[in-house]
């Protein structure tokens, strides 16, 4: 007696982060199946937060003859089971990986399609130093791992046509043909849809040629590489400096221009002039030091602030240039959120320096202010409320140079600058990574408190590092460590080991 072989639902697997459509593209795939004769529905399990985690999506499709031949209804699935999954739809290239990674992907079964652009999770953002995932690990994973692979930057394609990625996926999984539907009910299913109908079927052809090996380019200009505005009194001056090193120069002095104001792009042109003075001499046709320096002093000097905050968050292009991220019509009306938790320091740190010193350390100020700064504040830019105020602290800028955040980050500066000096006769390539050490001091809060706190800690390792042969090599080591990790645990291993 010969048993009738099983015919299992075909199984899609979509992980899509928030906005990107994965409900969209789940329903059109339950409608395309129904319209051709299948039984077909979805589920989903949603991530933690829009690049947490994303929503896992688990499409089932059943053929109906065969449901009618046995007299059986298929049982569907409610999450997709690893090592049996037809189909796997990715609509970002880090989240291929993690379908990997769950054994979503076999080698024997699976269309992997995936997109290859990246949208960076908070891991890697809040990492100090380069946090980024490996992208070509995951590619390579995905070439081993499939059956098939469709890889392109569907969100390209999208942005191109100006459709919505969804609609480009769609149109990979009609181009990869792992599913038994022509390309007209694809296509129907969209009309069928009613919503961005035109756009939509543009992306969907983008995506279907991409599948089919064809190449999908965007027809966006190439970004050409930003040229600094100098000012013309001082674009003369970076004549005088090593060709090596003008371009770096240029962008810092059009850094601090817009940051402040051409008197203070001429304080960074005259710190330079004595780094180059002390390099003089030095065996290094690349002017590496003097590159370094240039490069960090600019961002250094240009520390970010309560009044630089303001003055990006209410800079009159913006609002333009959100509209234009989030495909506003001109006829709707958006509101613009900003999350803002500035601390009792950061109040301080904005006052003149002499009051701000007294606000830190009276205990009856604190009393009564620290509870103002003990919660973050939403505020809508795009309402006068919320504008205003932000606005006139940007404009607080001709005061800065007088005021406590100021004197605290130029006399570390000069503290760095004088450093270099010694050390460019001294030890050359000691003072080349002491020169890139203010990488760790960035930003604001906390985040700017415990980079200073690693940079001085490593300063404070240099008198016993000095004279020594592999001095550079271990001021790299520790400077590489104290970026490795959020939490400090490879640079506190470090610093053991050199000291």
């Amino acid at each position: 007696m010969t048993s009738t072989p099983r015919v299992r639902p075909l199984s899609i697997a979509i992980a899509a982060l928030g906005g990107q459509g994965g409900g969209v593209l789940s329903q059109w795939l339950v409608d395309l199946a129904e319209a051709n004769g299948c039984i077909a529905q979805y589920t989903s399990v949603p991530g933690v937060a829009q690049r947490i985690g994303a929503t896992i999506y688990c499409v089932e499709i059943f053929p109906e003859e065969v449901a009618k031949q046995t007299g059986k209804r298929p049982v569907m699935a409610l999450m997709p089971a690893p090592g049996d999954v037809d189909i796997v739809v990715a609509a970002e290239l880090m989240e291929a990986g993690r379908a990997i990674a769950r054994g979503f992907v076999s080698p024997d079964l699976t269309t992997l399609i995936a997109s290859d652009h990246r949208v960076y999770s908070v891991n890697e953002k809040q990492q100090p130093g380069d946090g980024r995932a490996d992208a070509e690990r995951v590619r390579e994973a995905a070439r081993k791992s499939a059956r098939k692979l469709v890889l392109f930057d569907m969100q390209a394609a999208a942005e191109d046509t100006g459709s919505v990625i969804s609609a480009v996926l769609f149109g990979a999984i009609a181009g990869s043909g792992a599913l038994p539907f022509p390309r007209e009910a694809f296509e129907a299913t969209i009309r069928a849809s009613g919503k961005a109908v035109e756009s939509n079927l543009r992306g969907f052809a983008l995506g279907y040629d991409g599948a089919q090996g064809k190449p999908v380019k965007s027809s966006a200009a190439e970004p050409q590489p930003a040229r600094p505005n100098l000012p013309a009194r001082l674009s003369g001056e970076v004549a005088s400096f090593p060709d090596a090193v003008r371009e770096t120069i240029g962008h810092g002095i059009a850094r601090l221009v817009d940051y402040q104001d051409e008197a203070y792009a001429r304080l960074y042109l005259d710190r330079l002039r004595g780094i180059a003075a002390a390099a003089q001499g030095a065996n290094d046709p690349d002017h590496r030091l003097l590159h370094e320096t240039a490069r960090y002093l600019a961002l250094w000097m240009g520390f970010e602030d309560v009044i630089r905050v303001a003055d990006l968050k209410t800079r009159p292009g913006r609002l333009e240039n959100i509209r234009q991220e989030v495909r506003a019509r001109p006829d709707q009306i958006f509101y613009v959120v900003e999350y803002f938790h500035p601390r009792y320091e950061e109040f301080c740190d904005t006052l003149p320096a002499g009051l701000g010193r007294w606000f830190e350390k009276s205990a009856t100020m604190q009393r009564l202010l620290k509870p103002l700064f003990s919660k973050g504040r939403n505020i809508q830019t795009a309402k006068l409320s919320g504008f205003l105020p932000l606005w006139f602290i940007s404009k607080l800028r001709f005061m800065r140079r007088s005021t406590l955040r100021y004197a605290r980050e130029n006399a570390l500066i000069e503290q760095w600058l004088d450093l270099l000096r010694g050390l460019a006769a001294e030890d050359y390539a000691l003072a080349v990574e002491v020169a890139q050490c203010p990488r760790l001091i960035k930003g604001y809060g906390d985040t700017h408190a415990r980079g200073l706190a690693r940079y001085e800690r490593i300063l404070s390792a240099l008198p016993a590092l000095r004279g020594r042969g592999d001095a550079a090599e271990r001021v790299r080591a520790l400077r590489d460590a104290a970026l490795a990790d959020e939490e400090g645990q490879a640079f506190e291993a470090t610093l053991r080991q050199v000291a």
